[in-house]
């Protein structure tokens, strides 16, 4: 998964939002426990108080009396824990009763730290006890005899660490589950993204297919948000083939009209005698090749323009060496070919075997003994590079330079046009590739010719 592409988007935002809302969802409901246990735990604590209220204001005096057990043994143990007591507001310095727990020790009450009561008179609280130990309070304001008596605070603490337990078991359980659902949101993401862009990924493999030459359109059903780009896509290759067609027919049609004529003065010409005779037969011949050589570029133009056609490379070597094999039998040249993973041509048979054949014909009427011709696929570019090497006595630098210039001849003693080099360099150019000559590892000169591989 590439970082700019769509599926990395879609997956790096889904997964995001989801690292987002677990640890808030998380935070929310660990808050929203902890207020459902405290409410519990409180009401607990409010059933000790009232039971407190009930049995140390029993005879309905001015003050309340000793309170009865509550009925629960740990109220006895001593720093349990838990604990009661009932101390007057107004001025005494110790508590009237406390439970046995709290031996001789005091609560520290929520009333004192100018905190406001509910609507009941209660306070509810942590705070700490006896031991360091973390209590919660429930305190409640209380005059036994009425409006008019002195008020008591009547306090019940439990040990918060039962909260705390119960909050840490609960964050431990929903932290597993969450996090379970967090992997399992990730996991349904990176499914749903797969699941969601495999008709591009199986677009594009179509796409590749109709590249290679293996099909000439896009088939299959796609969904319908991309079935429209579908059809216009083979609308659109079925228009360029159509284009091609109408191209080769004029291409065609050009070549006659105008070689036909061209004929007719050539020969014409041919029959006469004098300078001018002699001056339009040359001017003709001229033309003649000026005028296939840019039908040849408007015909291999118009054929590149459409990726379809896909050229097997040891096949063509395999041709060439044999045909030149026959046409260099005497002078024995050793001519071998190699081609490592059986590389392909992305273009028409015809336009390679016109580079490589001139490119190799070339090498064979320079060579001494030995042409060797290579071809390899570069996976990172996606190139065909083709070596033709020879032990010839080679080109200096301004030579190779000029050597690709179109009919330049750097020997008149040896047959041939000039049009060999720059043929295959002008094809080459069309496919968007090149012609490069260098000094070969033999002594001689190598040709390097790049081009599109399929």
């Amino acid at each position: 998964m590439r970082l700019n592409s769509l599926a990395f988007r879609l997956f790096a935002s889904a997964a995001a939002w989801t690292l987002v809302v677990v640890p808030v969802a998380a935070i929310l409901l660990i808050s929203l426990y902890r207020q459902a246990v405290e409410r519990n735990f409180d009401a607990r604590l409010n059933v000790y108080l009232t039971s407190l209220i009930a049995s140390s204001t029993a005879d309905g005096g001015n003050q309340p009396t000793q309170p009865a057990n509550l009925g629960d043994p740990i109220f006895t143990l001593p720093f349990s824990g838990w604990y009661w007591q009932i101390k007057p507001l107004a001025g005494a310095a110790r508590p009237t009763f406390v439970s046995d727990s709290l031996l001789d020790q005091q609560l520290d009450l929520p009333s004192s730290g100018g905190n406001r009561p509910d609507s009941e008179l209660t306070w509810r609280a942590y705070a700490s006890g006896p031991e360091n130990q973390r209590l919660r309070i429930v305190e409640r304001e209380i005059r036994p005899a009425g409006p008019q008596s002195s008020p008591y605070s009547y306090a019940v603490a439990g040990d918060a660490a039962e909260v705390d337990r119960d909050l840490a078991e609960f964050t431990t359980m929903l932290i597993g589950a969450l996090t379970v659902l967090g992997i399992g949101l990730v996991v349904a993401t990176l499914f749903q993204v797969r699941f969601g862009l495999q008709p591009l990924r199986t677009m594009r493999q179509n796409l590749a297919q109709i590249r290679s030459g293996e099909a000439e359109q896009l088939e299959g059903h796609l969904p319908d948000e991309i079935s429209p780009l579908q059809q216009e896509l083979n609308a659109m290759i079925q228009s360029n083939r159509e284009i091609v067609d109408r191209a080769r027919t004029h291409v065609g049609n050009l070549a006659h009209a105008l070689k036909t004529p061209l004929s007719v003065i050539s020969n014409e010409a041919r029959g006469q005698e004098g300078a001018l005779a002699a001056k339009v037969v040359e001017q003709s011949d001229i033309m003649r090749k000026q005028i296939t050589h840019h039908l040849d570029r408007a015909r291999v133009a118009a054929r590149s323009s459409v990726n379809g056609d896909v050229t097997d490379v040891k096949t063509v070597f395999d041709a060439l060496k044999r045909t030149l094999d026959r046409i260099y039998e005497e002078r024995r040249l050793g001519i071998s070919v190699r081609c490592e993973g059986l590389p392909k041509f992305q273009g028409e048979k015809q336009d390679f075997e016109e580079m490589v054949g001139n490119l190799m014909d070339n090498a064979c009427k320079w060579a001494a003994t030995a042409v060797t011709v290579e071809a390899e696929h570069d996976k990172i570019s996606q190139r065909l590079i083709i070596l033709v090497d020879d032990d010839g006595r080679g080109l200096t630098e301004a030579q190779r330079d000029h050597a690709v210039k179109r009919g330049q001849r750097l020997d008149e003693t040896t047959a041939g046009s000039g049009l060999g080099l720059s043929i295959a360099a002008d094809l080459a150019h069309l496919y968007k590739g090149s012609v490069q000559l260098e000094r070969s590892p033999l002594g001689g000169l190598r040709a390097r010719l790049v081009l599109p591989a399929a």
